[in-house]
């Protein structure tokens, strides 16, 4: 059975998680302190005691989420788990598929990361900016709302996470009028999410190219297995392509039901949730629900992946 991983973004932070698996795993509290190394503060103890709003803000999410996906990575394979043959990640996964792939070290794609939060909070003051999940219309239809939303300001369609789930973002009037949109033309759902940036809209296009200077002062490497990235559903490549797409990605849209085909399409036969949560479970049975599905949120479902 071909194994492909998938490691969620922003938005499955929780505070106190992996407390269970740190108990059993010293990876897990090892992991953390490798990243606290970089930050330069105690992000294990900011994420068990929180203030649970400051585990919110996407400069401490999107740290605390790439350590949380190579610490559950690295409690797999320690506990026996096959090493994967694809991977894939949901925006800021893509940072955490790509260090367990060893096309970047964790330090390094933490260095990364936080300027990467720095950057895209800087690019929207905060409170101007939104992003709301629409359950229930086709994408077509979203689209459609975003463009008659548009004298609100921007609004895109930036999340398509599974069939009739896609998430929108921009300037916080313009995402409530297509939400309140969204509703009157009968989406099941349409809930402001939360989160600090409008993630992978236009309004991010400063940070991505802000970013790519930091990017090329990082080391990368061809990946050792197949990296699905989510901008085009294609695989990453060399060093270059690597900084190319990652300063890309912070303000395109992320095509998570292209990304999941393409490693079906690749063989992928199971596919395993990495990481806080089990959001990527959840559409990965929106979208195929023939597949084989796990996740690695805690010890239980970690026993309940490796027995599958």
């Amino acid at each position: 059975m071909a194994l492909a991983m998938v490691f969620p973004g922003q938005g499955s932070q929780s505070q106190g998680m992996q407390a269970d698996l740190a108990a059993e795993f010293d990876v897990v509290r090892a992991t953390y302190a490798e990243a606290s190394d970089v930050l330069g503060y105690d992000l294990w103890e900011l994420v068990q005691s929180g203030p649970a709003d400051k585990l919110g803000e996407t400069t401490v999410t999107q740290p605390a989420m790439l350590t949380a996906g190579v610490a559950a990575y690295r409690v797999w394979i320690a506990s026996g788990g096959g090493a994967p043959e694809q991977a894939a990640g949901h925006s800021l996964g893509e940072y955490t598929a790509l260090v367990c792939a060893g096309a970047v070290e964790f330090a390094d794609a933490m260095r990364v990361v936080k300027r990467r939060s720095e950057l895209m909070r800087e690019a929207v003051p905060a409170g101007e900016g939104a992003m709301a999940a629409v359950l229930g219309l086709d994408d077509e239809i979203v689209l459609e709302i975003c463009r008659q939303s548009q004298n609100s300001g921007v609004v895109e369609a930036v999340n398509f996470n599974s069939p009739g789930q896609v998430v929108i973002a921009g300037h916080t009037a313009a995402v409530n009028a297509a939400v309140e949109l969204a509703t009157e033309r009968g989406a099941m759902r349409a809930i402001a999410l939360p989160v600090s940036v409008p993630s992978h809209s236009s309004l991010m296009t400063p940070a991505g190219e802000a970013l790519a200077e930091t990017l090329a002062e990082i080391q990368f490497r061809t990946p050792g297995i197949t990296v699905i990235g989510a901008v085009d559903a294609r695989p990453y490549g060399d060093a270059d392509d690597i900084r190319k797409r990652l300063a890309l990605q912070v303000y395109s849209p992320v095509l998570w039901v292209d990304a999941i085909r393409a490693l079906l399409d690749g063989g992928a036969s199971r596919i395993i949730e990495c990481g806080p949560g089990k959001v990527l479970a959840g559409l990965l049975r929106r979208i195929d629900r023939s597949v084989s599905s796990g996740y690695i949120h805690d010890d239980a479902s970690l026993k309940k992946a490796l027995a599958g």
